[in-house]
């Protein structure tokens, strides 16, 4: 196999020499590295990316934490994040932890071995807070809060509560039904910001007078009880007149009211939370509240500690929030 002595030989330089041309470090003249990189490729030399990383103390590869890729928000999510890091020369990771009982400390552990420059945790997790500070190493917390000195991004739930409670109430909705995960979610100091979609839903209707009823449908890795749960609503609410809910959901319950001979908008109005490609498939082109997912994998990578910043100094900042816009995408299920 061909090594660097051999380019350095052939190219009559030192093997430091060859490093810096290798590496892309230090200052190196014109003629030099053209009589290295002649010598790399009549030897046909291929550097060792290991060694490269080894050297500058980076893979180039981060691991991304997701609960479950059979949903489509998580595998649409999964694909904005991986076009992004493609486009900065990243490597990704991936680990489904609906798919394996390890993955999320094997990921940790490969991190602090610095077999990782960072992770993306966007799966539920119950370890404190002071264990993901503890680690000091890059981690971004996509839709949750891990704990003081972890960078949250996650999308404006907030405004999509409000986008969907102005849709429901200008339409003339009078008993709305939402559709999410466990409601013991909901308890103060939670960790899930998308909570805040549904209070905020729940507020505003209830301002204007209109009968609005949650049902929980599972973790977002028990996709059967999403779809359980949508066609269960129409027995357990027989004047339902707007569903809210996930692309899953909001899917199913469109599926189930032509079933049924409901007219969907004039009869049941159907909202969809997350915009992916299952939002246009279902049928009749669902309105849906858009997360901006190139916007999301776009501000959602961590970023390596500088050279001057100790792990205690990183730990100590303030935990920055990215807040990305959310938009209310017109369709065929609304009035």
């Amino acid at each position: 196999m061909v090594g660097m002595r051999d380019v350095a030989k052939a190219a009559g330089v030192s093997l430091s020499t060859v490093s810096l041309v290798v590496n892309n470090t230090g200052y190196v003249s014109a003629d030099m590295r053209a009589k290295v990189e002649s010598a790399m490729r009549q030897l046909n030399y291929i550097p060792n990316e290991l060694a490269r990383n080894l050297y500058r103390n980076r893979t180039n590869t981060i691991g991304v934490i997701m609960p479950t890729i059979a949903h489509p928000f998580f595998s649409t999510l999964t694909a904005h994040l991986q076009r992004e890091f493609a486009a900065r020369d990243l490597k990704t990771l991936l680990c489904s932890t609906a798919d394996t009982d390890k993955g999320e400390s094997e990921y940790i552990d490969m991190l602090q071995r610095h077999m990782m420059d960072g992770i993306i945790m966007a799966a539920h997790t119950e370890h404190p807070a002071d264990y993901w500070t503890s680690i000091h190493r890059p981690i971004v917390a996509f839709d949750r809060t891990l704990g003081e000195g972890v960078p949250v991004v996650r999308s404006d739930h907030e405004q999509g509560g409000r986008l969907i409670a102005r849709q429901l109430i200008d339409s003339g909705a009078r008993h709305v039904v939402l559709v999410g995960g466990p409601r013991s979610q909901f308890a103060e100091g939670t960790t899930f910001p998308t909570i805040r979609y549904h209070l905020t839903v729940e507020r505003l209707l209830a301002e204007a007078g209109i009968a609005c009823d949650y049902v929980e449908a599972g973790t977002v890795a028990d996709i059967a009880a999403h779809e359980a749960t949508a066609c269960a609503i129409f027995e357990q609410y027989p004047d339902v007149d707007a569903i809210v809910g996930s692309d899953v959901v909001a899917s199913v319950a469109l599926q189930e009211a032509s079933r049924r001979g409901i007219e969907v908008p004039a009869d049941l109005q159907v909202i969809a939370y997350d915009g992916t490609l299952m939002a246009e498939t279902a049928g009749k082109r669902l309105t849906a509240i858009r997360q901006d997912f190139p916007a999301i994998a776009a501000d959602g990578g961590p970023a390596s500690p500088s050279k001057n910043d100790s792990a205690s100094d990183v730990d100590t900042q303030p935990t920055p929030e990215e807040v990305i816009p959310v938009a209310l995408i017109p369709g065929e299920t609304t009035r």
